[in-house]
């Protein structure tokens, strides 16, 4: 074997690289820690939703989506702000921008009509797509809140 070469051994079904640099497209997805804070409510079949997400990094990202969904269907005709889509009978996906490591993004606010009116319901609220980035932290990303027919704002 001359000086200088670089050997590609094969375990398994993955490769590596003795003896060199990093190939490319073997390097580490970048970590970001999201999370969303905020408020739900609900009056009279109507559900308001108001939270902003945060990335506590190590690193920024580009954008990430983050879903809703709540325990009761959905009215067929909604109003969503334009980075929200209805993405199911109970679910709204929304792009929460760009975040900065230990950066806040902008609040997004989301009101949504029911099928009837119904005397309580849950939202589940967790990340669709991260940027790219890897959160192993589900913890503060994922959110389970209770709201109850009271208009009281339940904090999450």
């Amino acid at each position: 074997m001359r000086m200088g070469m670089r050997v590609l051994g094969v375990v398994g079904s993955g490769a590596f690289l003795l003896g060199g640099a990093a190939a490319p497209g073997f390097a580490l997805a970048p970590e970001a820690d999201l999370a969303y804070h905020g408020y739900v409510s609900l009056a009279a079949g109507t559900v308001d939703v108001r939270f902003t997400p945060q990335n506590h990094g190590p690193t920024a990202v580009s954008d990430a989506t983050v879903r809703l969904r709540w325990s009761a269907p959905l009215a067929d005709v909604q109003w969503l702000p334009k980075q929200c889509a209805r993405s199911g009978e109970r679910t709204v996906v929304c792009r929460t921008g760009a975040l900065a490591a230990d950066g806040l993004g902008e609040e997004i606010g989301v009101t949504v009509r029911l099928v009837g009116v119904p005397s309580e319901v849950t939202l589940e609220i967790d990340t669709v797509w991260g940027g790219g980035a890897v959160d192993r932290n589900h913890a503060n990303d994922r959110q389970r809140v209770l709201a109850l027919d009271t208009g009281d704002s339940y904090l999450f």
